[in-house]
């Protein structure tokens, strides 16, 4: 390794023009030692000599080239030691003014697009130096003044008096583009006159930003050519708003340059969202009359993607907010209440499931757009239910309408709404608001309408259909305030299924059963599950009985009839008005015999033959062959008549059996004028007159072996139906009484507010303060209660 180190020592600057006054020693190792130690040359420890600096010799660019070593015996390390410079070297005089020119030169170079005479490397290390020797103020100073001619000069070309928009904004795109390409070369070559001077004095500008200022003082700030330039600027966006195309290039350059020129918001800005407002105003005026409701939102929607293109493509981000909020408030907001009336309903109406769904989403944009959406939803549902619950017209298809009704609007909920809970808060309310404005008759009929699905004829639907289809109607049973009229109705036909053997399913029976009990409670279904227990206890107590007449030496009847009886406990079931009919001696010995087996085992017990209820299975020889008919026991008592005459008249029949009237011709009509007609009537003809003959059919035939006649039911009359609602009634009552008597008998003495007030919070079924009056009334004529003597408007109780 040589003794002596060449090499050339650069020091940063302190301030503008003053080295650095502390340089690094370099000390190096020879061989013996691999490591490579800097240390400072002002530091000195107390094992270690000031070097010495007369070696030195100083070559004529003044950099010291040799150093001497320090402690040269063989084997030890060799120090080389590098002093600071004694004298500044020494610039010719007319330096700074040659050197400028030059770099003029390179500048107006740029400026006009001509090659430069000298590399980029010189220009570089020429503003170095002149920065190093106290110079750049000058060369700042000088560089701004030729920027400021040349930007002056190109204003000239813009000021014509008559100038194409297009053309003039193709020109100041051009004169932009050149003007940012020239001032990033220049900046290349001055950069060290940016990366100190410019850093060391932050009241100037930066060189880049310095070229801004110029361009948008001399040009852009000019008020003619600002004019024409975003006046051009809003003439090419309004004609992309009429569907031309345009040169988006040219106006995502041009709104860039005013933006870096910082005047984007006070040139551009508030004229384009003036132009804006005011283009889609009077568009949304015309549209909302041209057009209907599903294509008004549609152009909507597309002028908002259309806006977002724009702000993607070309305008500032910063604009974004101002103008989707123009487009939205003049498009949207100021027809808020005009859509929704035009057009709601018949979206609704038409399950238009698509354009409800980009209703809902433009209506979102708008502050109050989903809360007047939610009204005029709730508004819609409530006049078309009642339209549904009103009309005495559509009781038979009411229900399945309200199903129908129910589901399309949770499917636009869920779909088109998003399944918002205001909206399905409001779609509850409004069912409960109109399907109660006819009071008892929409629970009476959804008791019917379950009755039809489980009875044993209904065939429509599998099991998880109908399980399906009794949840769907649980829904519409929480609507329903008077939840007693249903009890009372469905108990009324469940007993019928349950009697005559016509549920389509006890495992649906009781799944209905269980969904009204976790719906009411306990107390609601506690009479359905006990007749349902009737019915169990029956099968026990049949099996016993045949064990009984098997064993009581009647094998006679065992092979004539066989009898199967339910038990029914009276509270639990219906009320069925008591019929007396005369039976066949062989049926009351039957009778007899079940009533000494039965109170036997239960004495204090009163047995009560319900005929009405009972059914029977009759062998039958006709000459086609053998048949089982399956009828009610009126029909068999009259079909068992024909065993000892072939022709018997009606007052005959009338006389045998004791059938009332009215339900003796309607059996008579199922047996001879229904679908199985196993008698013959004359004269022919659908009514039953006194005078009719009946006889036995001899040329009956039917392909199946076991015949069901139905028996023609009797329509529910007024007096039925109103009979039923006054067992409702009754019972209301009773509710009532039983809870006033248990709220004055708890706290003594209450106002009449507070007594009506608890009542309503107590009973659950609807009622008025007039029936609440009457019942108080009623109590204090029986003693239960008293007014107070002091204040009359308070109650007392009677002890």
């Amino acid at each position: 390794m040589s003794n002596h180190i060449r090499g050339r020592i650069v020091g940063r600057e302190d301030s503008e023009n003053s080295p650095v006054q502390k340089r690094t020693l370099l000390s190096a190792e020879y061989p013996g030692s691999k490591k490579l130690k800097l240390a400072d040359e002002m530091t000195d420890t107390a094992n270690q000599k000031r070097p010495n600096f007369s070696a030195l010799s100083t070559s004529p660019n003044g950099i010291n080239k040799t150093a001497s070593l320090v402690n040269t015996k063989p084997g030890a390390a060799k120090k080389l030691v590098i002093k600071n410079l004694k004298e500044k070297p020494k610039l010719p005089e007319n330096y700074e003014e040659q050197t400028w020119e030059k770099l003029k030169e390179a500048v107006i170079a740029i400026q006009t697009s001509k090659s430069i005479r000298y590399s980029l490397e010189e220009l570089y290390q020429a503003v170095e130096n002149m920065c190093n020797h106290k110079m750049a103020s000058h060369l700042y100073l000088n560089l701004t003044t030729l920027a400021e001619q040349h930007v002056k000069a190109n204003i000239q070309q813009f000021m014509a008096e008559s100038m194409d928009r297009h053309f003039f904004l193709k020109k100041m795109n051009e004169c932009w583009q050149s003007h940012c390409r020239q001032m990033i070369m220049i900046r290349s070559i001055f950069l060290y006159l940016d990366r100190t001077y410019v850093l060391q004095n932050p009241t100037i500008h930066s060189i880049w930003d310095m070229g801004l200022e110029m361009f948008r003082h001399h040009i852009v700030m000019n008020t003619l050519v600002q004019t024409r330039c975003v006046d051009g600027l809003l003439m090419l966006i309004e004609k992309e708003r009429q569907g031309d195309a345009v040169d988006t290039t040219l106006l995502k350059s041009l709104l860039r340059m005013l933006s870096d020129l910082q005047i984007y918001q006070e040139a551009f800005e508030s004229k384009f969202l003036l132009a804006t407002e005011r283009l889609y105003a009077a568009e949304g005026q015309r549209l909302m009359q041209e057009h209907d409701v599903p294509e008004y939102l549609a152009h909507v929607n597309k002028r908002l993607a259309e806006e977002n293109e724009r702000l993607l493509h070309y305008l500032d981000s910063s604009t974004k907010w101002a103008l989707i909020h123009t487009v939205e408030k003049q498009l949207l907001t100021e027809h808020l209440t005009a859509v929704l009336q035009k057009g709601l309903d018949l979206l609704l109406e038409e399950n238009r499931i698509s354009d409800l769904c980009l209703l809902y989403k433009l209506f979102t944009r708008v502050k109050t757009g989903l809360q007047e959406l939610c009204t005029n939803f709730n508004a819609y549902i409530k006049k078309k239910g009642r339209t549904i619950v009103i009309d005495p017209e559509k009781d038979k298809t009411m229900v399945q309408e309200l199903l129908d009704f129910k589901e399309k609007m949770d499917n636009i909920v869920s779909k088109c709404f998003q399944s918002n809970e205001k909206f399905s808060n409001s779609l509850k309310e409004a069912f409960e608001q109109f399907i109660n404005q006819r009071t008892n008759k929409p629970a009476e009929l959804i008791a019917k309408f379950v009755d039809s699905k489980l009875r044993a004829g209904n065939k429509e639907a599998s099991e998880e259909e109908l399980e399906r289809l009794l949840d769907k109607i649980m829904v519409l049973f929480r609507f329903i305030h008077g939840k007693d009229v249903f009890e009372a109705f469905y108990k009324k036909d469940l007993a019928k299924r349950l009697l005559v053997g016509k549920s389509a399913s006890v495992d649906a029976e009781k799944s209905m059963l269980s969904k009204l009990k976790q719906e009411c409670g306990g107390g609601f279904t506690s009479k359905l599950e006990g007749m349902f227990k009737d019915m169990e206890l029956s099968k026990d107590i049949n099996v016993a009985f045949r064990q009984y007449m098997s064993n009581a030496r009647t094998a006679h009847l065992l092979n004539t009839i066989d009898l199967t009886v339910s038990i029914l406990t009276m509270g639990y079931w219906p009320t069925y008005v008591a019929m007396d009919v005369t039976l066949p001696a062989e049926m009351v010995q039957y009778q007899n015999f079940f009533n000494r087996f039965y109170l036997g085992k239960h004495s204090g017990r009163k047995l009560q033959w319900q005929p009405t209820l009972g059914h029977c299975l009759l062998k039958a020889e006709f000459p086609q062959g053998r048949k089982e008919l399956q009828v009610s026991l009126f029909q068999a008592l009259v079909l068992l008549l024909f065993n000892q005459a072939d022709n018997i008249t009606f007052e005959e029949i009338k006389a045998a059996t004791n059938i009332e009237d009215g339900e003796l011709r309607r059996t008579l009509q199922s047996l001879a004028c229904g679908k199985a007609r196993v008698l013959q009537k004359t004269p022919r003809g659908r009514e039953v007159e006194n005078n009719d003959v009946f006889a036995y059919d001899s040329q009956f035939t039917n392909k199946l072996c076991r015949i069901k006649i139905n028996q023609i039911q009797m329509k529910e009359t007024n007096e039925e139906q109103k009979a039923t609602e006054e067992r409702v009634f009754q019972d209301r009552q009773y509710q009532i009484d039983a809870a006033i008597v248990r709220i004055m008998k708890m706290r003594k003495t209450l106002s009449h507010n507070l007594l009506i007030s608890e009542l309503y919070n107590i009973l659950k079924f609807p009622v008025k303060p007039a029936d609440l009056k009457k019942r108080i009334e009623s109590l204090i004529d029986r003693d239960y209660m008293e007014r107070d003597k002091d204040t009359t408007n308070q109650y007392n109780y009677v002890t």
